[in-house]
C-alpha cells in the first residue's frame, strides 16, 4: 500500500511539474508583449524615436485611413523583442492587440526595432488573414527592404515608415496591386513630394468624407476593401509629411476590432 500511494504521489509530482513547464512556456510569451494602450491608438512609439509631431500626423493619417476603409495599420517602436524572433513578436501584438475587424480581419502591425550599438536594427510587416491576398508576403519584403531599410540606415525612422504605410495603405485599398509595386518600385528619386502630398490627402479627402457622412452628407469614396477611383501612384524617399498640428476632418481612433493574424508578412534587418 505505501509503495502505491508513493507511486500515485510522484505521477501527480510529475503532473504539476509538466503542467508548469507548460505554462513558464506559454504565458512569457503574452507577458514579452506589450499591452494594449489605454486609451488605445494606432502609433505607439515605445523607442522613443519620432517627435511628438511626427507621432501625432502619423497617427491623424492611419486614423483617417482607418475611418474610411476599415483597415487598421498598427506601428510599434520597441527596444527589444523580449527574448521573441520580430516575426512572432508583430504576430502577437496583431492577436493580442485584435488589430483590424473581427469580420474582416484586415488589420496590419509594423514593426520596427531601431538598430542600437552594436546590434541590428530589424523590421516585420505583419499581415492579417484578410489582407493577405492584397499584400503578399513578396510585396512586404519589398516594402521593407526598399522603401524602410534605406531610411533606416540613415537614422530616418519616421520618414521609412511613412513611406511604407503609403504603400501598404494603396495596396491594401486596392488602388494599387503588387504588379504596381514591381513596376514602379525601383523608382527613388522623385517620389518624397508625392508620398507627402498623398498622405496630406488621405487625411485631409477621407478623413473629411467621414466626417461628412457622420453628418448626413458625403459619398463612400472609400470603403472596406474597394477599389478606389485611381491617382497617382507615389513611391520613393519619404522626407515627412508635414506638420501634426490642426484638424483635417478625422476624428481620435475608436480602437482595435478583434482581428486574427496567421503568420502572413515579411521582415527585414540592417
Amino acid at each position: 500500500m505505501r509503495f502505491l500511494s508513493g507511486s500515485r504521489q510522484g505521477s501527480r509530482i510529475v503532473a504539476v511539474a509538466a503542467a508548469i513547464l507548460v505554462m513558464a512556456a506559454v504565458f512569457p510569451l503574452y507577458a514579452q508583449i506589450p499591452a494594449r494602450p489605454e486609451p488605445q491608438r494606432l502609433v505607439n512609439d515605445f523607442a522613443s524615436v519620432l517627435s511628438p509631431e511626427q507621432r501625432n500626423t502619423l497617427e491623424k493619417a492611419l486614423v483617417a485611413f482607418n475611418d474610411s476603409t476599415s483597415n487598421q495599420i498598427a506601428v510599434l517602436f520597441v527596444n527589444n523583442l523580449g527574448g521573441l524572433d520580430i516575426a512572432s513578436y508583430a504576430i502577437e501584438v496583431g492577436e493580442e492587440w485584435g488589430v483590424g475587424s473581427a469580420e474582416y480581419d484586415n488589420g496590419i502591425v509594423v514593426v520596427v526595432k531601431p538598430k542600437t550599438g552594436n546590434g541590428r536594427g530589424e523590421a516585420f510587416i505583419s499581415i492579417g488573414y484578410g489582407l493577405e491576398g492584397a499584400i503578399p508576403d513578396a510585396a512586404a519584403r519589398r516594402i521593407v527592404d526598399n522603401a524602410m531599410i534605406p531610411h533606416f540606415r540613415e537614422n530616418d525612422y519616421y520618414g521609412g515608415v511613412c513611406e511604407a504605410v503609403t504603400i501598404l495603405m494603396k495596396l491594401a485599398s486596392g488602388e494599387i496591386s503588387v504588379s504596381d509595386i514591381d513596376r514602379d518600385g525601383d523608382d527613388s528619386g522623385a517620389g518624397i513630394i508625392g508620398a507627402l502630398v498623398f498622405l496630406i490627402l488621405m487625411i485631409v479627402i477621407f478623413g473629411g468624407a467621414f466626417s461628412s457622412r457622420r453628418h448626413g452628407g458625403g459619398s463612400d469614396t472609400f470603403t472596406g476593401g474597394g477599389r478606389s477611383s485611381g491617382g497617382p501612384i507615389f513611391f520613393g524617399g519619404f522626407g515627412g509629411f508635414g506638420g501634426g498640428s490642426g484638424g483635417f476632418g478625422s476624428g481620435g481612433f475608436g480602437g482595435f476590432g478583434g482581428g486574427s493574424f496567421g503568420g502572413g508578412g515579411a521582415g527585414g534587418s540592417w
